[in-house]
């Protein structure tokens, strides 16, 4: 890339609908052209692209899966092809368990599934991103470069009714911290974000619950959690808001993480 200022891009996983897609809508807002990635390009997609569009950023979409780790060089390089670079990964993409449950009636189907998307594809699909990066050369005048993970409140709140799912969001804390220290060097920044009780598909069958969760004080700050606030969140440290902080971990849950008596 040349010296003129341009554009910064980011791939978003995950991004055609809920928290990706508000991801999307906050990084286009901060002049972010946006590389959006998901398994399927159905009506939702066309939507987020469609406002994106709208809104004057420059959009593409990807259709990728990203457990299926032996096409992510074909990812990449169609992202680099379409926007000449990548300065922010977002990894977004995940899975919930399909059924919640017993504990001690955890499948090794289900286990597996949970781990080769959350952990699994996410680690690999990060470090060929990270391969890249590290390679490209880069004009001091370039954007602030990151790698920002979105795992779960399940980091550090058990829920014995989905431990799989728990167990493959636990492992993201320690991946951004190695990537943070692996990257560091190179000026690329990592960072988890943490989300609560976010509204969206994913958590509208456990509504009810939550609802009653929330009225009871669950969530000090006593309302869910809009994708909003994940997406403004992601797009505040990819835009570089904190340039002395890298592998930390921020908690979007309306005060839920704070252990009380």
């Amino acid at each position: 890339m040349n010296g003129e200022a341009r554009a910064p891009v980011a791939l978003v996983t995950g991004g055609r609908r809920g928290i990706g897609a508000a991801i999307c809508h906050a990084l286009a807002k901060r002049g972010f052209a946006v590389a959006v990635a998901d398994i399927e390009r159905d009506a939702n997609a066309e939507e987020t692209l469609r406002a994106l569009k709208n809104s004057g950023a420059r959009t593409e979409f990807f259709r990728a899966d990203i457990g299926d780790i032996a096409r992510h060089s074909s990812l990449l390089d169609r992202v680099w092809k379409s926007f000449g670079t990548l300065d922010c990964l977002v990894n977004n993409a995940g899975v919930q368990v399909k059924a919640r449950g017993d504990l001690l009636d955890v499948t090794p189907e289900s286990f597996d599934r949970l781990m080769a998307v959350n952990l699994r594809g996410t680690f690999f699909l990060t470090q060929a991103a990270a391969k890249r990066m590290v390679a490209e050369k880069r004009a001091k005048s370039a954007p602030h470069r990151s790698i920002v993970t979105v795992s779960s409140i399940n980091v550090m709140r058990a829920a014995v009714n989905r431990g799989e799912y728990c167990m493959s969001k636990s492992a993201l804390t320690m991946m951004t911290k190695l990537f943070a220290l692996r990257l560091a060097e190179h000026g690329i920044h990592c960072y988890e974000i943490r989300p609560g009780v976010i509204a969206t598909d994913m958590t509208a069958p456990a509504k009810d619950r939550y609802d009653t969760f929330i009225a009871g004080g669950g969530v000090p700050m006593k309302r869910w959690g809009d994708p909003t606030d994940v997406g403004e969140a992601v797009a505040s440290l990819a835009a570089g808001a904190l340039p002395f902080s890298t592998g930390d971990y921020f908690a979007i849950d309306g005060g839920l993480h704070i252990e009380t008596l």
